[in-house]
């Protein structure tokens, strides 16, 4: 697990490293704030190829490697199986009914009815919602002196 120094070598490591094994390649990024240092890890549980750097420079290289394994990852073909020999009718399928949704229902007030949104939304004691109280309307504590 020894740093690969120049960034080129660890470029074409790192892409045949992928090319060898793509479902055993892990590949790990991480970031230490507090030294500044950025450490690319590729391992296939067999060989293990790290890189760290602190310069802004290798940014942009490193965007571009991500960018190059990342699509190769996500490129698999996935295989789309064959369809079936014999088609079903369609007028032998179940036709399902489905209920039509409504939407949410209003509040319910206290005597049972539904509330109109004014009346829900605007409190009646003219400042806050009721169980809501800001905290304020009692004087403010004076902080002692050092």
């Amino acid at each position: 697990m020894v740093y690969i120094k120049n960034w080129t070598d660890f470029e074409t490591a790192a892409t045949d490293l992928y090319a060898r094994s793509p479902d055993k390649v892990r590949y790990s990024v991480k970031f230490v704030a507090k030294t500044g240092h950025l450490v690319l890890k590729l391992t296939d549980d067999v060989k293990c190829i790290k890189y760290k750097t602190f310069s802004s420079i290798i940014l942009n290289r490193f965007e571009s490697l991500n960018l190059r394994l990342l699509t190769k990852m996500s490129n698999r073909t996935v295989r789309i199986p064959p369809p079936a020999r014999h088609q079903q009718n369609s007028s032998t399928l179940p036709i399902v009914d489905t209920p039509e949704r409504g939407g949410t229902p209003a509040p319910m007030g206290a005597d049972g009815e539904q509330a109109s949104t004014a009346a829900a939304t605007i409190p009646q004691n003219g400042g806050t919602p009721a169980g809501k109280s800001g905290g304020g309307g009692g004087k403010k504590k004076k902080k002692g002196k050092r």
